[in-house]
């Protein structure tokens, strides 16, 4: 199928809570007609109850079903061949050895082809190829949300290892003061950390952004915490890495006027010169950017392509 003088690939990305479909016309780096689909899914539900949602959302593209799919979603799961390896994460244990690849080929109407990607990749892919980080060769990308996803790039390609890549490139492996990194920033983290602040029951943290911004300085104080705590552990990996921009999105991102300066502050302690090196944003197209490195990925990529940093 061809859209625009580019090849047109169809793009499920699939969240906690929702599932969206789109067509990304490679040529233009842009969703056909400007338009993605939108549908409520359990995280919690039976395999059948989420391939059943996704299925129902991909039916929304008229005319989109044919040729390749790339399917973004969160690990752990078996990208290569499609199977779901979650187990105790809190979503999608039903997936846990399910092969999404055969149902999904069997039950999207015309697929030629289903590849699968992890969505904080495909998320800084996006941004690297039609976003905020277009033009650098060196990116450095975080995802906030329910836990921290990140993505380190060279030249376009994702790195596994090598100088500033934490262990498989998941910012998530660290540690700040002797636990996981998101049992301090995560959607979790924030709740219960400002539960502790208040002694009373945590809203989300949509919530807990909006009483910030009124002057809760609880609620600021559960930010400024969280988030200078992400920039002293991210800092070292920066220093090493060298990237010329850092891209941030994810849910949490939305309340960047919370993030960034303490995000600034904790890298500034690590490394003073960092944030004169790096140019450090919001994503541009946080919507869209998993949807259109989904896509990217499915054109142009494959996991034999992801290297060691040749520096």
């Amino acid at each position: 199928m061809r859209s625009g003088g580019g090849s047109v690939v169809s793009v499920l990305e699939v969240g906690g809570t929702h599932v969206t479909a789109a067509c990304v016309d490679i040529g233009t780096r842009r969703l056909r007609s400007g338009r993605s689909f939108r549908e409520p899914l359990d995280g919690d539900g039976s395999a059948e109850e989420i391939l059943s949602a996704l299925v129902r959302c991909a039916a929304r593209l008229s005319g989109g079903s044919a040729g390749p799919w790339a399917v973004a979603l969160p690990g752990p799961f078996d990208y290569e061949r499609g199977i779901g390896r979650y187990e105790g994460v809190g979503k999608f244990d039903a997936l846990r050895g399910f092969d999404l690849r055969a149902a999904l080929t069997a039950s999207l109407p015309g697929a030629t082809a289903v590849s699968f990607w992890n969505d904080a990749d495909a998320f800084v892919l996006g941004e690297w190829w039609a976003g905020a980080a277009r033009g650098h060769r060196s990116v450095a990308g975080i995802t906030l949300g329910t836990g921290v996803g990140s993505c380190f790039l060279r030249g376009g390609r994702i790195l596994r290892h090598g100088p500033g890549v934490p262990p498989d490139g998941r910012l998530h492996t660290l540690r700040y003061a002797g636990r996981p990194i998101e049992e301090t920033v995560s959607r979790r983290a924030l709740r219960r950390a400002y539960a502790r602040a208040t002694g009373a029951s945590p809203p989300d943290v949509r919530e807990i952004a909006r009483r910030a911004r009124q002057g809760d300085r609880a609620a600021a104080g559960v930010f400024a915490a969280a988030f200078t705590a992400l920039g002293r552990v991210l800092g070292p990996p920066l220093s090493a890495f060298e990237p010329t921009v850092l891209v941030v999105g994810g849910a949490i991102a939305g309340a960047w006027d919370l993030v960034a300066e303490p995000l600034r502050a904790g890298l500034t302690e690590a490394d003073p010169a960092l944030d004169r090196r790096i140019v450090i944003t919001p994503a541009h197209r946080p919507a869209q950017a998993p949807l259109l490195g989904a896509a990217y990925l499915a054109r142009s990529h494959t996991p034999a392509q992801e290297e060691r940093d040749p520096g």
